[in-house]
């Protein structure tokens, strides 16, 4: 009898601890089904469909979509995303590496500020931002007229609707993306390690690619998540910027599933998207346990 009751007791008290996390996870649990794991497999179900005769979709097997893929017009659509993203990410490495250097050895106070100063042009809306990129590049807008009175160029220069502004907007919209993420992972590097290097004779060009760079590593690959993702599949800032003659694969999607009504091969290319988005995270937690690996 004592030995059932010990052992009631116990159920009882594992009982008790695990409804708090049932509580905690129930909720995150529900949600990621819901609204994200359930939305997922619809798109690969739809992918695997026919199109219908008058649009949507046609509950009929094919992998028409995915060969379409291959077709040479979208398929230079998708090589012309995959460069633009990746142009648009090295630019914000290039540009947000050093900001986040300089933020990472101020004072926090100082370093809180300039956080805020990166944070702040996000706290008005997206299309504000992109007109304002459409009136300084206009033909007659203060960007042409400044060139033009620097004698720079003789005529002004068409900027709107080209592969370059969409470029800039791009740049632009996801640098502070690049930033944060590798703000807080130089944040974390321990100025011993730096000290101890030049200590041992190694120049600050040979320390940085040696100690500093490595070290920072995961959180430049965040970096690289939080801007190719989300540059490669974006068509709001290519809708503006390129006046829908600029069409990258984000474009594509949108109106697949909007004019044209083409609803498995906008949910093909969707599938792309998500399949390059598992392998970034694939390589992403493969490079985090090597480095947890070599810190042990």
């Amino acid at each position: 009898m004592k030995r059932e009751a010990a052992t009631t007791n116990g159920l009882r008290r594992k009982t008790h601890q695990r409804l708090p996390l049932l509580a905690q996870a129930g909720p995150v649990s529900l949600w990621m089904i819901l609204f994200v794991t359930l939305p997922l497999l619809f798109i690969i179900a739809i992918s695997l469909m026919s199109r219908g005769a008058f649009g949507g979709v046609d509950y009929r097997f094919s992998l028409k979509s995915y060969a379409t893929l291959f077709d040479m017009i979208y398929f230079k659509v998708i090589m012309k995303s995959l460069n633009i993203a990746v142009l648009t990410t090295v630019s914000c490495l290039i540009l947000g590496y050093p900001f986040a250097y300089y933020i990472a050895r101020k004072p926090a106070d100082t370093a809180s500020r300039l956080i805020m100063l990166i944070m702040i042009p996000f706290w008005t809306n997206s299309l504000m931002r992109l007109n304002a990129w459409m009136l300084m590049f206009q033909m007659n807008g203060p960007v042409n007229n400044l060139l033009i009175r620097l004698h720079v160029f003789s005529n002004p220069v068409k900027f709107i609707y080209t592969d370059w502004l969409v470029f800039l907007g791009l740049v632009t919209n996801f640098l502070p993306f690049a930033v944060l993420p590798m703000y807080s992972s130089i944040e974390k590097l321990q100025d011993s390690l730096l000290e101890a290097s030049a200590d041992l004779g190694a120049p600050p060009v040979k320390t940085f690619f040696k100690v500093t760079l490595p070290l920072t590593f995961p959180g430049i690959f965040s970096a690289i998540i939080l801007t190719f993702i989300p540059a490669l599949g974006t068509y709001t800032v290519t809708d503006m910027l390129g006046g829908g003659k600029v069409l990258y694969i984000g474009n594509i999607i949108k109106n697949q599933f909007g004019v044209i009504r083409n609803w498995p091969l906008g949910s093909a290319l969707s599938v792309l998207l998500l399949l390059i988005t598992a392998l970034l995270i694939f390589l992403y937690t493969r490079i985090a346990r090597v480095e947890d690996l070599e810190v042990l």
